[in-house]
């Protein structure tokens, strides 16, 4: 599905740290955006490309690790970590979600009713606090979610890799050329 290496390096951790910049990164722009209009307005269609990008490189960093848990030798952090890994990808598709109708109500209920100067039409009126509460309400939970899972994923790819008593010298599971 993606690349599994890079220049003959596994490809899992390279691709990992697009995931644990670009998640939270896209959590914190939707609840920016949710809270703050002004915010919605200054980000516009951005918000919704940031939170796919967001979506595409998790599966990505998911192919590359099972790739290579299937080289490393097995053990039970591993298989914990394999495990919490395939939990993220409903929580960036919420994200995504969330972003892509924050961006959508933005457009059609803020925006002026009269087409504009750049084409664009709307009603020109605020949606109701009900709706702004739900959303605001919404965005904390799955971009709470999404923040929270990164961290555990990551949490237990770094005792996987690294065990749990930090010494200095790594625990790196040996790669076989399979």
């Amino acid at each position: 599905m993606g690349p599994t290496q890079i220049n003959g390096v596994p490809a899992h951790p390279f691709l990992v740290h697009f995931v644990v910049v670009l998640v939270p990164l896209a959590a914190l722009a939707v609840v920016a955006c949710a809270l703050f209009p002004q915010v919605m307005r200054r980000f516009g269609l951005a918000l919704p490309v940031l939170a796919l990008v967001a979506l595409i490189a998790v599966p990505l960093a998911t192919n590359a690790g099972e790739w290579l848990q299937e080289r490393v030798d097995e053990n039970a952090r591993v298989e914990q970590h394999t495990e919490m890994g395939e939990d993220l990808l409903p929580w960036a598709v919420g994200l995504f979600v969330v972003a892509t109708a924050l961006w959508a109500a933005y457009r059609w209920a803020f925006l002026p009713s009269a087409v504009g100067a750049e084409g664009r039409r709307g009603t020109g009126r605020k949606p109701s606090p009900w709706w702004r509460v739900a959303a605001i309400v919404l965005s904390l939970v799955v971009a709470g979610g999404a923040v929270v899972q990164v961290y555990r994923i990551g949490d237990s790819g770094a005792k996987a890799t690294w065990g749990a008593g930090g010494s200095s010298r790594p625990g790196v599971p040996a790669v076989t050329n399979a």
